[in-house]
């Protein structure tokens, strides 16, 4: 069997066409180098070498598969005397393979068919389950889901925030409904991102945008100087009730969408390019004036769409304020809109989740890994030497 890995060339421009079990070896190869370099750096020496900083020692190898869209892996994991290693890689994978499991588990107490069970996992992950890893598996994930959500945050300030939300069907009391996933980023002093929190209501009101931001502010929140997101009303009211004093971006593209739906699909591509030529200066002023032009330009073709263009194009200012490279990563809720997408890749196979729980999981378990995957880059987001004080 072989598989086309497209966009790669040889010396004759031909694609490359590499066998399966070739390409499997080649994953295995890559992960025996992490995990030699990963317990390297746990017991502070490479293999044979002497240092004054050892604190353990190798001992062994352990073998362990792994279940892969591209088959089943083999590997061996190096062990150590203490038996206190744990390499990373696998608590990852581990980490959201426990969400499936438990998100299954809930759909057999609904009484969902084995067989629709099964080509779930089958395209979500590629694994089998049985009962004992269900009920594990359920038990440590929720544990740490939970330290995750209630970690404390005043170790350093958070300048920015980026928060939007997604709805997810879930099932309650025999109904099937909407419920919110709310979602905060925040970009700390260190000009690093980082998920710190998301919270599950029934709608985007102000109740359940205040108890968000109360859990924040309760976990110790501190620094915020600007949030950027939609113009919803209940977003709105509890950023004036638990932030007052932080500076509001109104989402760019938010305020486009809405825009473009008053107009007919005709006139959709010149309304863009008008638009977007408002937001061409990095003078408020300007920006003000070119969107006062188009206002005038469509007032006679729709009405509705000139006088909300005015009414909401000032609030999408706010971060010219800011140093030019912040500009371009908070005027919208871009950053927030691509983890939607990922996450909707992903509840979209479930299609309706038995319950509220089974959602948080999964959705709790993929924000870690995405969490985890921001901290560890060396590359800030920002660069808050830049930075200056609102005002």
């Amino acid at each position: 069997m072989t598989r086309k890995i497209e966009g790669q060339k040889g010396l004759s421009g031909q694609g490359i066409f590499v066998e399966r079990e070739n390409l499997v070896g080649l994953i295995e190869a890559v992960v025996r180098n992490i995990l030699e370099d990963e317990v390297s750096r746990h017991i502070g020496a490479g293999v044979y070498e002497r240092t004054s900083g050892r604190c353990d020692y190798r001992n062994g190898y352990k073998p362990r598969s792994m279940k892969t869209s591209m088959g089943e892996l083999h590997f061996e994991v190096p062990q150590v005397r203490e038996g206190n290693f744990r390499p990373s890689l696998f608590e990852r994978y581990q980490r959201t393979e426990k969400a499936l499991i438990s998100a299954m588990q809930e759909m057999y107490v609904q009484g969902v068919s084995t067989n629709k069970v099964g080509e779930i996992m089958e395209v979500m992950g590629g694994f089998t389950v049985s009962a004992a890893q269900v009920s594990r598996a359920s038990s440590e994930l929720d544990e740490e889901i939970k330290k995750f959500r209630q970690r404390r945050l005043n170790e350093r300030e958070y300048p920015y925030l980026i928060i939007d939300a997604r709805y997810e069907k879930v099932r309650r009391s025999g109904r099937i409904i909407n419920i919110a996933v709310m979602i905060v980023v925040g970009i700390n002093d260190e000009g690093k991102r980082e998920i710190l929190g998301y919270y599950i209501g029934n709608s985007e009101s102000e109740s359940c945008w205040s108890e968000a931001f109360k859990d924040l502010k309760d976990r110790g929140i501190k620094g915020v100087e600007l949030i950027t997101s939609d113009a919803h009303k209940g977003i709105q009211s509890a950023i004036r009730r638990h932030f007052q004093g932080v500076s509001w971006q109104r989402c760019r593209v938010h305020l486009m969408r809405e825009l473009i739906k008053k107009v007919s699909w005709r006139d959709a591509r010149e309304l863009i390019k008008d638009l977007q030529s408002i937001f061409a200066s990095e003078e408020k002023s300007q920006c003000l004036k070119t969107a006062q032009e188009v206002a005038a330009k469509w007032a006679g073709k729709c009405s509705s769409m000139s006088k909300s263009l005015l009414a909401g194009i000032e609030d999408t200012l706010t971060v010219l304020s800011l140093p030019s490279s912040h500009r371009r990563r908070l005027h919208s809720t871009n950053l927030l809109e691509r983890m939607m997408r990922d996450i909707k890749k992903r509840t979209r196979v479930i299609s309706i989740f038995p319950n509220e729980a089974s959602c948080e999981r999964l959705i709790g378990a993929m924000l870690i890994e995405k969490n985890e995957k921001w901290m560890s880059e060396d590359k800030r987001y920002l660069n808050m030497e830049l930075k200056e004080k609102l005002v």
